[in-house]
C-alpha cells in the first residue's frame, strides 16, 4: 500500500494556515495561490479517476472534461485545499492498489505522490511570504 501521509500532512497544514491567515493576507495573494494548488489537485485527482473507470470499463481515459474547482471565495480555500488534496490521496492510493496495468507513458503512484507534495509546498511557501 502507498503510504500517503507526506501528502495528507502537507495538504493539511497548509488549509489550517490558509484558514488561520488574516483577511488580508488572504487578498494579497495567498488565496489565489490557494485556490490554483486546489484546481490543479482537482484535476490531478479526476484523471486518476478517470483513467481507472476507463480500465474497467474498456473504454478511452479521459472521456470526460474535467470540473473546475469554483471560486467560492476567499475565506473557504483553506477547506477547498484540503478537500482536493484528500481526494487526491485517494485517488493516489486506489491507482496503486489497482490490478489494471498502467500505459507505458504513466508515472507510478509514487512519483505522482512526490510530484504532488512538491506542489503543495511550493503554494505554501508563495502564498504565505
Amino acid at each position: 500500500m502507498l503510504d500517503t501521509s507526506p501528502l495528507t500532512l502537507v495538504v493539511e497544514r497548509f488549509a489550517d494556515r490558509l484558514r488561520a491567515a488574516p483577511q488580508s493576507r488572504l487578498q494579497r495573494g495567498a488565496a489565489a495561490e490557494a485556490l490554483e494548488l486546489a484546481r490543479e489537485l482537482a484535476v490531478r485527482a479526476q484523471r486518476l479517476e478517470s483513467a481507472a473507470g476507463a480500465a474497467e470499463a474498456g473504454a478511452a481515459p479521459g472521456a470526460t472534461p474535467a470540473r473546475v474547482v469554483p471560486d467560492a471565495g476567499i475565506f473557504v480555500v483553506g477547506d477547498q485545499v484540503a478537500v482536493a488534496g484528500l481526494d487526491l490521496v485517494e485517488a493516489l492510493r486506489a491507482t496503486a492498489t489497482a490490478a489494471a496495468p498502467a500505459p507505458d507513458d504513466a508515472k507510478a503512484p509514487s512519483a505522482m505522490l512526490d510530484e504532488a507534495v512538491r506542489l503543495v509546498e511550493r503554494a505554501e511557501i508563495r502564498a504565505m511570504r
